[in-house]
């Protein structure tokens, strides 16, 4: 059994479209499992009502898998941050404060981005040696799936930061993907080793001599649409906060944009190129988790639909199943370990 606590305060076009997600998530989700909405209660039970009256008539069972978990207050989208310390009733911090508490094993928020990592830090913590957290968030491409980090969470990133998220990606990989030897690359403006920033080409040379990661060296822009570098697929790119959000925000209006380019060219039904390019479709993925912390956060887009909360529900769910922020706090307890054998060695050899 899983409880997912959902933000239902959290988004452009919430809390309709939040819980009309919860709602879907439960539909399709063994009966194990119960989701949490965390907001106003008179809100949220007056939306269940309206929901369950319409759409959701069908499934007014559902109401027994739910719980609404009372919090008065709301952090805006154009809140700051800090503001998080100072609302502590807030629909973000009461959810997240539940699974610290174990009373929840995931927590879901559409909202305010940069307040969902100050308060996941705040409240769950992170894990022993982790520089910073980074969103790790899946790109459609022509093979298989691409996660992406850090997609938005830091903009500035120091080399160690960037092998750092080359780990974390990895484990992401492995354990949502099933992929069994993920292939990392680092984004640059070129293949070649010498090609792009300091920090790129410091960190270049740390992950080739990383243990435990298949680097297989820089991968430029159009190596992610087309989901392999050379002959070799690729599972896994790694970037600063500030090129992951420029390419995120430059997927996201890739479907629209060449629906628009067939509709007008082949005069095709705008519904059967929405069928085409369903995958290209940020809300199919629904949501990313914020790497690195002790738990499961998952970010979804301020503008999520019903569809896009139930699959962020989804990735909450999987994140939990892996027990993927288990396993990542134990990748970096193993290259803390290896850090200081290197250094005690090196110490050693000086000496001698």
């Amino acid at each position: 059994m899983a409880r997912v606590a959902l933000d239902a305060m959290g988004g452009d076009f919430a809390p309709r479209a939040t819980v009309a997600g919860a709602l879907l998530a439960l539909v399709d989700l063994p009966v194990e499992h119960t989701i949490q909405l965390v907001g106003r209660t008179a809100v949220v039970d007056e939306t269940l009502d309206v929901l369950f009256a319409g759409e959701f008539a069908a499934h007014r069972a559902l109401r027994d898998r739910l719980e609404v978990v009372d919090a008065p207050d709301v952090i805006e989208m154009s809140d700051k941050p800090t503001v998080v310390r100072s609302r502590p009733g807030s629909s973000m911090m009461v959810g997240l404060r539940l699974q610290a508490d174990g009373k929840s094993d995931a927590f879901v928020s559409a909202g305010n981005t940069g307040a969902q990592m100050a308060a996941s830090l705040l409240v769950l913590k992170s894990h022993a040696g982790l520089k910073r957290p980074a969103i790790g968030t899946l790109f459609p491409t022509a093979q298989e799936p691409v996660v992406v980090l850090d997609s938005g969470a830091n903009v500035d990133c120091s080399p160690e930061e960037l092998v750092q998220f080359a780990r974390l990606g990895t484990v992401y990989a492995q354990d949502m993907l099933g992929r069994r030897n993920p292939a990392v690359g680092l984004l640059s403006i070129g293949e070649e080793p010498e090609k792009g920033n300091a920090a790129v080409k410091e960190a270049h040379q740390r992950l080739r001599a990383e243990p435990g990661i298949h680097f297989v060296g820089n991968v430029e822009g159009r190596d992610i649409p087309l989901g392999r570098r050379d002959d070799e697929p690729l599972d896994v790119v790694v970037c600063d906060g500030f090129v992951g959000n420029v390419l995120l925000k430059f997927y996201e209006a890739l479907a629209p944009t060449l629906m628009a380019v067939f509709a007008k060219a082949l005069g095709a039904e705008r519904e059967t190129l929405r069928s085409a390019f369903k995958e290209l479709d940020h809300a199919e993925h629904g949501g990313a988790p914020l790497l690195g912390v002790k738990g499961v956060s998952i970010i979804s887009h301020g503008s999520s639909s019903p569809r896009a909360i139930k699959n962020a529900i989804g990735v909450g769910l999987r994140a939990v199943e892996s027990r993927m922020s288990e396993h990542i706090g134990r990748r970096l307890e193993d290259a803390a370990a290896a850090a200081e054998r290197a250094e005690a060695e090196s110490t050693s050899s000086s000496v001698a």
